[in-house]
């Protein structure tokens, strides 16, 4: 198999540096993964890239650019160099997300409703989703 300079490693760091989010996606906030397939010829060129499962929004572009912009070293077999099929997930996650914070109050109630039995309280609670520093 055709190897990407420095690896799996090197392949996916590039991937997450060159990444542009789509505009389409980030208004709609669409998240998930776009499963790329393409051919490496001879010379390490990618070639023929088609995605295989998309999300659309512009991702599916996005990805092909991405995969479009990879240089391989050539892969061979038995010293001749050969063309290679190949697969690859593109991971598009939404800036911030994963960095739920979920924040909650206890206020004393004001005014209060008809006596309860004894030994029940009552408490109100707020819950607020959104960035740590909102």
């Amino acid at each position: 198999m055709p190897q990407y300079p420095g690896g799996n490693e090197a392949l996916r760091k590039f991937i997450e540096g060159e990444l542009r989010y789509p505009e389409k996606a980030l208004e709609s906030r669409i998240e998930g993964q776009v499963h790329v397939a393409y051919t490496v010829s001879n010379e390490g060129k990618v070639e023929d890239i088609e995605v295989v499962n998309g999300l659309g929004y512009g991702c599916d572009e996005e990805a092909i650019r991405l995969i479009s912009l990879l240089k391989y070293a050539p892969a061979s077999n038995h010293g001749m160099k050969v063309r290679s099929s190949m697969r690859t997930r593109i991971s598009f996650r939404l800036p911030g997300s994963g960095n739920l914070a979920i924040q909650y109050t206890v206020t004393p109630e004001k005014a209060k409703p008809a006596p309860k039995e004894t030994g029940q309280q009552s408490y109100g609670y707020t819950i607020s989703f959104g960035d740590e520093n909102s």
